[in-house]
C-alpha cells in the first residue's frame, strides 16, 4: 500500500496514476491525508454486463502497482443493480449507500493492522477517480453527451456542427484548437477543415468549483420520468449528481 509513495518516477514521466497531476494536486490540497501513504485511494467504474443488462460497480485500490490493481483479484464488486433496463438518471438512488460509506471513510478514523510492521495505524479512504464510458457518463453525472454540446471538455464552447444530410452531430476538426499555438496541424488546410487555419486559443478546462456553480441550483434526480431543469437548452445538465455530496 506504500508503493505509490515510495517508488517515484522521474519528473515529467507517468507510469502510474499517482504520477498524474490530479493526484499530486490532491496531495497538496490535503497534506494530512498524503502524510500517511497507506491511506486508501480508490477508483470506481460502472458499466452494464450480461446477462439481462445488470449494472455493476467495481472499486480498485490505486495504492498498488499498475499490474496488480488491474487484476481481477483486486477488483471489488461493490454494487450490482439488478435492473434489466438502464437505471438512467435515478442511479443516484442506488448510489446513496455507497456515498454514505465514502463520507464515513473520509471523516472517521479507522484503526487498521499493518502486518508488515506488526502495528496498527489510522486509515482513511478517498475516492480519487471515476472511470466510465460516454453513455455511463451521461447516466452518472447528468451531462447530455448527445447533440452538438456532447464534448466533455468544450461543453458550451463547442464548435461542433450538425450534418445537413447525415442528420448527425460532427466534431471533425473541432479539437485542433487544443494543439500548441505553432503546431503544423493548425495551418493544415487540406487534411482537416478545407481552406481553414485554426487560430483559436482554447479556454482553460472548467474547475470543479466552476462546474458546481453551474449545477448547484439543479435538483438531484430521484425518479423517472426526469423533468429537465430550467436553462437546460443552454447548459445540458440534467441533474446535480450525488458525488457532489463528497466534501473533497
Amino acid at each position: 500500500m506504500r508503493w505509490h509513495a515510495a517508488d517515484q518516477t522521474e519528473e515529467g514521466s507517468m507510469c502510474h496514476p499517482s504520477d498524474a497531476e490530479p493526484c499530486k494536486h490532491f496531495d497538496r490540497m490535503y497534506p494530512d491525508f498524503a502524510e500517511e501513504p497507506r491511506n486508501v485511494r480508490l477508483g470506481l467504474c460502472i458499466d452494464s454486463f450480461a446477462p439481462h443488462g445488470q449494472y455493476g460497480r467495481l472499486s480498485l485500490p490505486y495504492n498498488l502497482l499498475l499490474g496488480i490493481y488491474m487484476s481481477s483479484k483486486y477488483m471489488f464488486l461493490t454494487m450490482v443493480i439488478p435492473d434489466p433496463s438502464s437505471p438512467k438518471h435515478p442511479i443516484d438512488v442506488y448510489l446513496e449507500l455507497l456515498i454514505e460509506e465514502l463520507v464515513q471513510l473520509w471523516y472517521v478514523d479507522v484503526g487498521t493492522y499493518d502486518h508488515t510492521t506488526d502495528r496498527a495505524f489510522i486509515r482513511r479512504t478517498v475516492l480519487m477517480w471515476i472511470v466510465n464510458d460516454l453513455p455511463a457518463y451521461k447516466i452518472e453525472f447528468g451531462w447530455i453527451t448527445a447533440w452538438v454540446m456532447g464534448c466533455l471538455v468544450c461543453i458550451d464552447d463547442t464548435r461542433a456542427f450538425h450534418l445537413q444530410h447525415g442528420r448527425k452531430e460532427c466534431y471533425f476538426g473541432c479539437h485542433i484548437q487544443f494543439l500548441p499555438a505553432h503546431h503544423s496541424y493548425r495551418r493544415n488546410k487540406k487534411t482537416f477543415t478545407k481552406n481553414c487555419v485554426e487560430n483559436k486559443v482554447t479556454r482553460s478546462r472548467l474547475t470543479g468549483d466552476q462546474i458546481l456553480d453551474r449545477v448547484t441550483n439543479i435538483s438531484p434526480a430521484v425518479e423517472m420520468p426526469l423533468s429537465l431543469p430550467d436553462g437546460f437548452s443552454d447548459h445540458k445538465w440534467t441533474k446535480k449528481n450525488i458525488f457532489w455530496d463528497l466534501s473533497y
